[in-house]
């Protein structure tokens, strides 16, 4: 039975320029660090202020590079090192895709870390404003990914109107599971994060917003991968997990405790 959905095949160029071309994956970065900056901004001028809109001008190209620096090094050392380090020179050639959000994650932890120490930001408060931004990224990667026509579901149930055939990964019918993970990871997270930014007893408390962003995305991750199907190469590991479902216990972990430890401590002044 064909279902009611077939991946429509988009091209995963979306301009070219003679030998040059711009792709929908690229466009999703772009667009997530320029609306992401634009709004964080806005953020860290709210009581109590933590930066000035200037410092986080200077904060993007860190941002970048550890966005992308960190992402690629994170999908080699993750997920397909010995590919990799057999031939290094393909580490570079990230038009080819490979990209992970985990190590990107700690790529710009890093960057923030320095960043904050650098001009004497408090470091907790800075993040919690950057956490609000992050799910806009995220959202745009995840479209970017279905555009693709890769990361497709798991097989699905003959019934699911939603049921879609993606051609590269054979003719069963599966989960957009792209499509999922945009809304939970991109929609539903930054609506529950902007919505608690918007209270400033929650802004007061540093490290409250950054934990609700780590231990959101976990869940968000964890539950979204139930419906996509393993990377071929490393099929399920330990306990029937994914390498993303394992890379996000620590981060749920973490997140946890900044939560706790931000509701025991006092608010800072609003002022």
């Amino acid at each position: 039975m064909i279902p009611v959905l077939l991946y429509p095949g988009f091209d995963p160029v979306m301009l070219h320029f003679g030998p040059f071309a711009i792709r929908w994956y690229a466009l999703a970065y772009i667009l997530g660090l320029v609306i992401g900056w634009r709004l964080m901004r806005r953020l860290v001028g709210l009581v109590p202020a933590v930066a000035t809109p200037e410092q986080v001008d200077d904060f993007l190209s860190w941002a970048t590079l550890g966005v992308v620096l960190g992402g690629r090094l994170g999908y080699v050392l993750f997920y397909q090192p010995a590919a990799y380090f057999s031939h290094p020179l393909s580490i570079l050639e990230v038009w080819h895709g490979g990209m992970s959000f985990h190590g990107g994650m700690l790529g710009v932890v890093l960057a923030t870390i320095w960043f904050a120490r650098r001009h004497a930001i408090n470091l907790l408060g800075f993040a919690d404003r950057l956490a609000v931004c992050a799910p806009i990224g995220l959202g745009f990667g995840r479209i970017a990914n279905f555009i693709n026509g890769e990361l497709w579901g798991r097989p699905a149930p003959a019934w699911l109107p939603w049921a879609m055939i993606f051609p590269q990964a054979g003719p069963e019918p599966r989960h957009p599971s792209q499509l999922y993970q945009a809304l939970l990871e991109g929609v539903v997270l930054f609506l529950v994060l902007f919505f608690l930014s918007r209270r400033a007893q929650v802004r007061a408390r540093f490290g409250l917003l950054s934990g609700v962003f780590l231990a959101g995305y976990a869940i968000a991750r964890m539950f979204g991968e139930l419906f996509r199907a393993p990377d071929a190469f490393l099929g399920f590991l330990a306990g029937g997990l994914t390498m993303g479902q394992l890379l996000s216990l620590p981060m749920l972990i973490v997140g946890g405790l900044l939560i706790f430890q931000s509701l025991r401590q006092k608010p800072r002044a609003l002022k």
